[in-house]
């Protein structure tokens, strides 16, 4: 059965591949797959890695058979560009909450440069967080925004993430109120949240902090630089254009170590058959036939590449 609205049945259906998007604020991930949607005709869309509302920049949208890739896709490095505000802590860790503490100006003037160079060096690396308490993890079933919303003290586990790069870009020290501004780049592994390390950069430096904006300039691969803004792709569609999708083999070839098979192979692994490994390491592993059509994404397991997900 068909998935594509009976509006756009008259419409060629979209190829299998990425688009990305520059996401605008104010939108919620959710918004922009419905946007995506109509703009392709089909309702087979969705994201690799959602963006808060309050943040702008790279979502990672898969159309069609490359919806499958999208759950690999979100376990590489991203890269974001932000401002942490330092001297008032919310109950969201980020702008769009209410300030719950708000240290005394005397008390932020007092943080020195070279402490916040510290508090940001102690926050580099392998490091366990502690996700915000507004995320949408989910506790006994329930998100856990929803348990704050209604009430509920939650308290998330933490977890392991890595900081690769966390660069400390400018600061800026505001006469009223006592805030200190920290425009930062972070380089970051999935499932990180720069919120909540916002958060903790001003609980280690004993004034509070939280997130005032932010940018992802980077989904593994793919940057701004391939980024279309949603407002560029709905003129293209209303002129009666295309929006321009990046073709799957491209994107897995872009996004994963490659494989290429021969015509035995090819044959093996399009029926969900092991190939033989390569030392490409453990996965995943993007397998092509030797005309370049995309056939799957396998794992090394010892002597054999075991298939993840067949695309033919």
């Amino acid at each position: 059965m068909s998935r594509r609205p009976k509006a756009y049945a008259d419409r060629p259906a979209p190829p299998d591949g990425l688009v990305i998007v520059d996401k605008p604020q104010g939108w919620t991930s959710h918004d922009v797959v419905g946007k995506m949607r109509r703009l392709v005709g089909t309702r087979r869309v969705g994201h690799a890695g959602t963006l808060d509302p309050m943040a702008t920049g790279v979502l990672v949208l898969g159309v069609e058979r490359a919806t499958r890739l999208l759950g690999h896709l979100a376990l590489t490095r991203k890269e974001y560009e932000a401002t942490v505000r330092l001297g008032q802590a919310t109950i969201t860790d980020d702008a769009e909450g209410e300030v719950t503490e708000q240290a005394a100006a005397e008390r932020v003037a007092a943080v020195a440069d070279e402490a916040i160079a510290a508090g940001i060096a102690a926050l580099t690396g392998e490091i366990m967080q502690v996700p915000s308490a507004v995320s949408a993890i989910k506790v006994d079933g329930v998100r856990s925004y929803a348990r704050v919303r209604s009430g509920d003290e939650v308290k998330l586990q933490p977890r392991p993430i890595t900081i690769f790069e966390f660069e400390l870009r400018e600061i800026r020290r505001t006469q009223a109120g006592g805030l200190i501004d920290l425009d930062v780049r972070v380089v970051c592994s999935s499932g990180t949240y720069i919120r909540a390390l916002a958060r903790d950069l001003g609980e280690g430096l004993g004034v509070g902090g939280h997130l005032t904006a932010l940018r992802r300039t980077r989904v593994g691969p793919y940057t701004l630089a391939e980024a279309e803004s949603l407002t560029d792709l709905m003129a293209l569609v209303d002129a009666g254009e295309q929006v321009p999708v990046l073709p799957i083999a491209q994107a897995a070839g872009a996004a994963f170590p490659r494989y290429d098979a021969d015509e035995d192979q090819a044959k093996a692994i399009a029926h969900g058959g092991p190939l033989p490994a390569r030392g490409l390491g453990p996965g995943p592993i993007a397998v092509f036939a030797p005309d370049g059509t995309f056939l799957a994404l396998v794992e090394e397991q010892g002597r054999r590449c075991k298939p993840i997900a067949v695309f033919v």
